[in-house]
């Protein structure tokens, strides 16, 4: 059967001018573009279930949903965590015949060219994972561990030749570290199969908490941009966040870089039902979001914990989630993140992504950082609890700044004044405490 399959892939007539996602990496290397040159500004959303546990008219109403609140990447999976071999998706197809790489199941495919195209068709990009990592490094999950350098590399080649000429954007690992050399050789298979056929779309790597894909594949040709998980145990940690984008920034060769899964909303903090830590909500969604675009991220993905499950009151729980998917589609937090790609798309963003920033208090739940544009036009400023915000404004070239207020809740901005450049400032929010961060802008 593989020597057949691998005939049928080499010899079937495709073409060569693929339209594909039309993301590339910038001249830089510091950032995304779009296919016109432009920057792009990666907002992205975990739905790793989409393709398994949605019907057509669900993914229908999620794409459109997330859609219009802004964001423009959809993570999702093809072989999904939650038994993605062994139980059907909503129609009861299951992804292979006999849980065999070399088998793709039509009808399964069908129903995942069905989602891709629905979400090319509202201008979403796919990030696609081939497959979750229990399926070839177990360690936790269900499994089964299927995957060999072989069969990994002929399994991707399908899926790249059925979606090369679509927006897609390839994400390997699906939440795993390398055990072994096997492991390692797997995953540079899938990237040879995806390469068979696709030479447009972005390759990533997607690993395990408090990893970055360059921990494992920095030297790696395919390896686009690196893409990290700040996870879900930690709250209030600005050092433990910064420390990505600061390690990545300083790698040769240098690369965009994203923070692929930060903590979910109304995700447990630290998975614990019952503790004093609490829930993870909109304003810790917010502080990873802009402590990582301040300190050099081309972008970010936000997670809501009963989203990229699906979960269903019917369904078992990951991890307590106990919100129906539905109504989590519309918590404050997924509106915020539109917010804040609206406004740092309507500066010239790219321009902060080098990782320039000060610190102005170190302290948890008043953390401060700012961020000063290459070219000194503008300034960032971000207090996570409304304190004021003392800072240089000689830091920049023109002779007189606009000071606005950003409110990262709502949206909505506050001129202040105009302030000569010759020396320091304070700013005071009119708000503080948990919840009251506020971003300013000077320009």
């Amino acid at each position: 059967m593989k020597n057949l399959f691998m005939l049928f892939i080499l010899i079937l007539p495709i073409t060569l001018y693929p339209q594909s996602s039309g993301i590339s990496v910038s001249n830089n290397n510091r950032y995304l573009v779009d296919k016109d040159g432009n920057p792009f500004f990666w907002l992205g959303d975990t739905a790793w279930e989409l393709f398994h546990r949605l019907n057509r008219q669900e993914s229908r109403l999620y794409l459109r949903n997330r859609a219009d609140k802004g964001f423009n990447v959809i993570q999702a999976v093809v072989l999904a965590e939650l038994d993605g071999l062994n139980e059907g998706n909503a129609y009861g197809d299951r992804p292979l015949i006999d849980n065999n790489p070399e088998k793709p199941n039509e009808a399964y495919f069908q129903h995942v060219d069905y989602i891709v195209n629905t979400a090319a068709d509202m201008g979403l990009v796919i990030g696609m994972l081939p497959t979750w990592g229990d399926k070839y490094n177990k360690q936790w999950g269900v499994g089964p561990e299927i995957f060999t350098p072989e069969n990994a590399e002929i399994f991707c080649a399908y899926l790249s030749q059925r979606y090369f000429d679509k927006p897609v954007i390839w994400i390997l690992g699906g939440d795993r570290w390398p055990d072994d050399e096997e492991d390692i050789q797997i995953i540079h298979a899938m990237a040879k199969g995806i390469r068979r056929f696709d030479n447009k779309n972005l390759i990533t790597y997607h690993p395990t908490g408090g990893n970055r894909a360059t921990t494992y594949f920095q030297n790696a040709e395919w390896l686009d941009f690196d893409f990290y998980q700040s996870g879900h145990h930690k709250r209030l940690e600005p050092d433990y966040l910064i420390s990505y984008n600061k390690e990545s920034l300083v790698l040769t060769p240098m690369r965009p870089v994203i923070n692929g899964e930060p903590n979910y909303e109304d995700h447990p903090v630290n998975w614990l039902r019952e503790n004093e830590r609490g829930w993870f909500d909109d304003f810790d969604c917010r502080y990873a979001a802009y402590i990582s675009l301040l300190t050099g991220a081309c972008g970010h993905t936000y997670g809501n914990h009963n989203i990229w499950q699906m979960w269903e009151p019917e369904q078992n729980p990951i991890s307590f989630a106990r919100t129906k998917w539905q109504r989590a589609l519309d918590y404050p937090g997924a509106y915020q993140m539109g917010y804040m790609r609206r406004f740092m798309e309507s500066l010239a963003w790219e321009k902060i992504t080098t990782g320039h920033y000060s610190i102005l208090n170190q302290e948890p739940a008043a953390f401060q950082i700012i961020a000063v544009s290459e070219d000194k036009q503008f300034l960032l400023a971000y207090t996570a609890d409304g304190s004021d915000l003392k800072i240089d404004l000689s830091q920049l070239l023109p002779d007189f700044v606009t000071a606005v207020w950003f409110n990262p809740r709502d949206g909505e901005k506050i001129i202040i004044g105009k302030f000569e450049t010759n020396g320091e400032q304070t700013f005071k929010p009119h708000s503080f405490g948990r919840g009251s961060d506020w971003l300013l802008l000077l320009n």
